[in-house]
């Protein structure tokens, strides 16, 4: 059974990106953040999807042992089948993948016949009602707000309008999967990514650099979510 299963539904899930820890301190840093955090967020590259490698699955199996909290590997790559598969085997819960992404739907089968939940990811620069058919693959969709592979930018004004369409087609398909907003969580943004139907954001410096994460994270779980009532948990 998927973690996603027994999620809270009543409040905002907090996937709390480790690329914005203290990257020389990444144990240190999962202890110290795992109270609050609902997932932990791994983004990893093919280095050709985005330029930059960030995370590996040697370093995944490593943290494993060290928190009860899932992982989200979030991979950024064109062909993601093989390294889903070896991010699944050093401890992976939900491995996401994106739409525009060669073999997409291939790669998010292979992961939920592992064991694995699936999710789709969506940059800025594909439609949401392209990815309508796929949905019915996969546990979670999260839609990126800001240029694929930046950290420290802001949300680009239409990832509201994204969000909101992506958030009609769930809800007119009678689905409760988690909807995630990725890029630019800010104290402005999250009431307003979470009104236009986000159900989870993905927070970084907002969490990691926060001198209070306790009452960062009280505050973000405070933003009330509506999810559709005939929703068909997986």
């Amino acid at each position: 059974m998927s973690f996603l299963t027994d999620r809270p539904r009543e409040r905002t899930i907090i996937d709390a990106s480790l690329w914005s820890a203290d990257l020389g301190a990444l144990t240190a840093e999962v202890e110290r953040i795992g109270p609050y955090a609902d997932s932990f967020h791994i983004d990893a590259s093919d280095i050709s999807f985005t330029p930059d490698a960030i995370f590996f699955p040697d370093l995944v199996r490593t943290l494993r042992p060290r928190t009860e909290v899932p992982f989200h590997v979030h991979l950024m790559a064109h062909r993601p089948a093989e390294l889903a598969a070896a991010f699944a085997d050093a401890g992976a819960n939900l491995i996401t993948v994106h739409a525009e992404a060669d073999g997409a739907l291939e790669a998010i089968t292979r992961i939920r016949a592992g064991g694995q939940a699936a999710g789709l990811a969506l940059t800025l620069d594909l439609a949401p009602e392209h990815v309508e058919d796929l949905l019915e693959s996969v546990d979670a969709v999260t839609m990126v707000g800001t240029p694929l592979g930046t950290k420290g930018t802001g949300m680009v004004p239409e990832a509201l309008d994204r969000m909101r369409v992506i958030r009609q087609i769930l809800d007119r398909r009678g689905t409760d999967i988690p909807l995630l907003a990725d890029g630019g969580i800010r104290e402005h943004t999250v009431p307003d990514l979470v009104a236009a139907g986000a159900t989870g954001v993905v927070a970084g410096s907002l969490l990691f650099g926060s001198d209070d994460p306790a009452a960062t994270a009280a505050w973000i779980r405070s933003q009330p979510t509506s999810t559709c009532p005939h929703g068909d948990a997986r």
